[in-house]
């Protein structure tokens, strides 16, 4: 009997404290844990490329994180090169096969692949924006370089002209000033084959198209083929004089060939991506007597944009981690990891940080658009240019 009595109090004991301690938890304890715990949901945030694209958006997910308690954000990165398939790929399949409540929370798209992504998974694959979630909008300079109702940019990216200050006081202004730049200084500048790298592929679609209406640049039209033989013709004529090994020309392979010619001072000029460029001036892979600048007509870049499929399942939380990535503070971070071009107002940055940038003119970035026209420049490229000798 006594054991009998014993037990229902220890049971009646459990149960009093259980309701205690839960009544605490609801109730008594206010602590930032619980209430985060309570009022917190995941946003997964998909994005893809090169390591450090990467490396910026751990930054800015922890940063994110920890500026507020009520969203947690992930971050889902597939690596470029690794043969996994490719977020658009993955996104547009999940679309077609009519998922709904998925983890495509907020993607990171390029310049020209918002057209893309409408294209094969429909006018209603993105949300259209309520711009009235997003403050920090009121601060944006950029737009998207395409359907601007559905994505938010959030970082710069361009190809500009590098150059060895040492050796080149005064590097070219304009197009034609860099033409004859190097026709003037044999061997001294070098491109990558376009194939290989969009700093190469840059200089020869700019080199091609600035003979024709600025429209074609984004424009996929077939017949815009027969206008390329003036820029063809071009690139024939400046090909004597580029980078030579052994007596023969050598156009390198991929983005950093180029850059590597140039840090050995093998060359004195070459188009590069901006953030590349900047990002190894900083490290010190290239010298600080290495300097960038824009021309006019510039080469193409575009604004990288964030939007928000309608498949996801967080919306509140996409709209808030947009706004939180055109912060000052997020820029800022862009801008010191990886050299990204700001999109917001420069006078609300790190002033130290916006000096190496501070002759690029965003606003006067050309968008390049051409689908599968792209592969074809580049196809014509290596049945002409490649195989002179």
């Amino acid at each position: 009997m006594m054991n009998k009595i014993v037990g229902n109090v220890i049971r009646t004991g459990a149960i009093v404290l259980s309701v205690s301690l839960g009544t605490m938890m609801l109730g008594g304890c206010s602590s930032k844990t619980t209430a985060k715990a309570d009022g917190e949901k995941k946003v997964t945030v998909w994005a893809g490329g090169s390591d450090n694209v990467r490396i910026q958006f751990e930054k800015q997910i922890d940063q994110f994180n920890a500026s507020q308690d009520k969203y947690t954000a992930e971050l889902q990165f597939i690596t470029s090169g690794t043969g996994a398939q490719g977020l658009f790929d993955r996104v547009v399949a999940a679309k077609k096969a009519g998922q709904s409540n998925t983890d495509y929370d907020v993607i990171e798209l390029g310049g020209d692949e918002i057209s893309r992504y409408v294209e094969e998974g429909g006018e209603d694959f993105f949300v259209t924006l309520d711009k009235s979630k997003i403050e920090n909008i009121k601060n944006l300079k950029v737009e998207a370089s395409f359907r601007n109702d559905l994505v938010v940019p959030y970082r710069g990216t361009t190809v500009v002209l590098a150059y060895n200050s040492d050796t080149v006081p005064e590097p070219p202004k304009t197009t034609e000033d860099l033409y004859k730049w190097i026709k003037d200084h044999p061997g001294r500048f070098a491109y990558n084959t376009p194939g290989s790298g969009g700093a190469g592929g840059s200089f020869v679609t700019t080199s091609v198209y600035n003979f024709m209406d600025e429209s074609a640049l984004t424009s996929t039209d077939p017949a815009n083929k027969e206008k390329w033989n003036k820029g063809f013709d071009l690139l024939k004529e400046l090909h004597p004089y580029m980078y030579k090994s052994s007596g023969k020309v050598v156009y390198p392979n991929k983005n950093q060939g180029t850059l590597d010619l140039l840090a050995n001072k093998e060359v004195d000029m070459i188009p590069a991506w901006a953030d590349m460029a900047i990002t190894q001036i900083k490290n010190g892979t290239l010298p600080d007597s290495i300097k960038i600048t824009q021309l006019s007509l510039s080469f193409t870049g575009s604004a990288v944009s964030l939007g928000i499929p309608s498949i996801g399942t967080n919306q509140d939380g996409a709209y808030a981690f947009i706004n939180y990535m055109i912060s000052p503070q997020a820029q800022n971070t862009a801008l010191d990891t990886m050299a990204a071009i700001p999109v917001i107002d420069f006078s609300l940055l790190d002033q130290e940080l916006t000096k190496s940038i501070a002759d690029l003119k965003i606003d006067e970035f050309r968008i390049s658009s051409l689908g599968d026209l792209g592969s074809q420049l580049y196809e014509q490229w290596d049945r002409e240019i490649g195989t002179l000798e």
